[in-house]
């Protein structure tokens, strides 16, 4: 794990970053910088060959299984670290990107009781096991999966997006995993943005401006504007990763401030 921001000491509130496939920890602590928020603490656990799963996380649980568990591990180990240095459970969030976003998703299902918010961008959950019934479309010829969670996260903020038409992440399991994260309690934003992608579209005029976009219609230009789309990928993502996590962790700042339980009035929420 690599440590940035404001010491777990000195902060009121802590971030855990969670890259996709082919970036790195390093790369994540550089970006949130990006951030501009006071007194949050930043954690970004790194996996093995900078990929938390060798495959869709659309696939069989016999072999997704045991990549998943460490991820989950790993977000569990950031966690506990943040707790044991003084800040509570619920002064922190995830933040997650593609793989990071699934991985995000998916401990929030299932352990995310107690935490302020989760940030999934492109992103979507894995599940629990494999579910009866062959490979569909609407799952890009996956098999479906049973989403058995018993955690209530109520006073849980989920921020969610994706693009209508990504390339690896169905809308189907999108929409399935926004339905089940209210269902456990938690209070979900849901963005859809029109076209195809695998990557968050920025809103704001310095970010539109950044990617060539139209303020008026943000997905144009910047839909078809994917750095490396082919490693950008349902297993997480690869080349020009780094636009991509920087345009994330600006709309995490933008997000968080216009959400109070999220990470931007965390500090406040505590202290309260």
């Amino acid at each position: 794990m690599i440590r940035g921001g404001a010491s777990a000491t000195r902060a009121h509130a802590g971030v855990i970053l969670l890259h996709g496939r082919g970036a790195a920890a390093e790369e994540m602590i550089g970006l949130a910088d990006a951030l501009a928020l006071p007194d949050i603490a930043a954690i970004a656990p790194e996996a093995p060959g900078r990929s938390w799963w060798p495959t869709s996380f659309l696939a069989p649980m016999s072999g997704l299984a045991p990549w998943l568990d460490r991820g989950l591990d790993a977000v569990g180990a950031a966690i506990a670290a943040l707790e044991a240095e003084g800040l509570p459970r619920a002064a922190i969030s995830l933040c997650g990107f593609s793989q990071g976003a699934c991985l995000a998703l998916e401990y929030a299902a299932r352990e995310g009781a107690g935490l302020a918010g989760v940030f999934g961008f492109s992103g979507a959950l894995v599940g629990t096991s494999d579910a009866p019934g062959g490979p569909r479309d609407d799952l890009f010829g996956h098999a479906p999966k049973r989403f058995d969670y018993a955690p209530r996260l109520e006073g849980l903020a989920v921020d969610m997006s994706c693009h209508e038409r990504d390339p690896h992440i169905p809308l189907t399991r999108f929409d399935e995993s926004a339905v089940l994260l209210r269902r456990l309690g938690a209070e979900v934003t849901r963005r859809v943005y029109p076209g195809p992608g695998h990557r968050h579209v920025a809103h704001e005029g310095a970010d539109i401006a950044d990617d060539g976009g139209d303020p008026e219609h943000p997905e144009e230009g910047l839909a078809e504007r994917r750095e490396g789309t082919g490693g950008l990928d349902g297993r997480g993502g690869g080349g020009g990763f780094g636009r991509a996590h920087r345009r994330a962790l600006r709309s995490t700042r933008r997000v968080a401030a216009a959400n109070p339980p999220m990470i931007a009035t965390c500090s406040k929420k505590v202290a309260a």
